[in-house]
């Protein structure tokens, strides 16, 4: 069998997927981010809780009430997406006209009170979840061997990202949000209930986070830490993207993952780095970030 660079091709496609992986979570929380800052300007430090949230709603929907994986993929966004929209509600609406700095508070402060609820209930060791029987096993593509799950991670990922980029940017009711962010007076002078798009914008944002975290759960266990040791990288995919950009967190989450997989196999002191050295030089060069739009 060939190498590529001394690199066994067992060992580099394998780290390829392993990067595409990490990039469609990578992509879809960058994409529940910039869709929360870019039409309500709120930065949501709970994203990494609500992913987490995702994971555990799925874990206790098979093991309280017996549903299945297909079931939660459902459920579980419109669960988590449903407590987004409460805190928006009751929260973040209160704090609405202030400085982001107290929105980026707010919710890290409850950010930690989630996440310590979940520790105090659970544990931080991890819970297994199984993966659905549809998805086991695997092909073996001569160069490497795909499971069939991660396999479908990508691909889902990469439908659920273009078809929110459709629906923001092609669709009335995307015009109808991105003109409730541009000038909320007028909109609702023309009828448009600009509140209630806020708060369903919010909940869709948390949505997205709760499906990263249904599908992350059969891949890595479901403890209440993961989204803490995520939401930072995430945060630095965004940056780079630019703040609020949908087709910028899209391209980014994947290509930065790639990136981190690549690393991990040419020089893998780096692999833990190589995102945020990439964010400082983007910054330095352009920063509003490599899609976003300078003020």
């Amino acid at each position: 069998m060939f190498e590529l660079l001394g690199i066994p091709p067992q060992a580099l496609f394998g780290q390829v997927l392993l990067g595409l992986i990490n990039g469609s979570f990578y992509a879809i929380l960058s994409l529940g981010l910039a869709v929360i800052f870019g039409l309500l300007n709120i930065i949501n430090f709970t994203h990494g809780a609500q992913y987490m949230m995702g994971a555990f709603v799925a874990w206790m929907a098979l093991n309280y009430l017996g549903m299945n994986y297909w079931v939660a993929l459902v459920v579980s966004p419109l669960v988590v997406g449903a407590t987004g929209i409460v805190i928006e509600r009751f929260l973040l609406k209160r704090i609405a006209h202030l400085d982001h700095l107290y929105g980026l508070l707010l919710t890290f402060g409850l950010a930690l009170i989630i996440q310590g609820l979940f520790r105090n209930q659970y544990g931080s060791s991890g819970l297994p979840y199984q993966i659905p029987p549809q998805l086991a096993g695997g092909h073996n593509l001569g160069f490497m061997f795909l499971p069939n799950y991660r396999g479908w991670v990508v691909i889902a990922s990469l439908v659920v990202c273009l078809a929110t980029w459709f629906m923001i940017e092609k669709t009335r009711l995307g015009a109808y949000l991105r003109a409730a962010t541009e000038n909320p007076t007028l909109t609702q002078a023309f009828g448009i209930n600009v509140p209630m798009l806020v708060t369903l914008t919010y909940g869709f944002g948390v949505a997205l986070a709760a499906l990263a975290g249904v599908l992350a759960a059969p891949i890595y266990s479901v403890n209440p830490n993961m989204g803490a040791d995520l939401i930072i990288v995430v945060f630095a995919v965004v940056v780079i993207g630019g703040m609020g950009s949908i087709l910028g967190s899209i391209v980014t989450g994947f290509s930065l993952g790639l990136v981190e997989g690549l690393t991990k196999v040419f020089y893998p002191e780096a692999s833990a780095t190589v995102i945020f050295i990439i964010m400082v030089l983007v910054l330095l060069v352009k920063p509003a970030g490599l899609f976003g739009r300078t003020a």
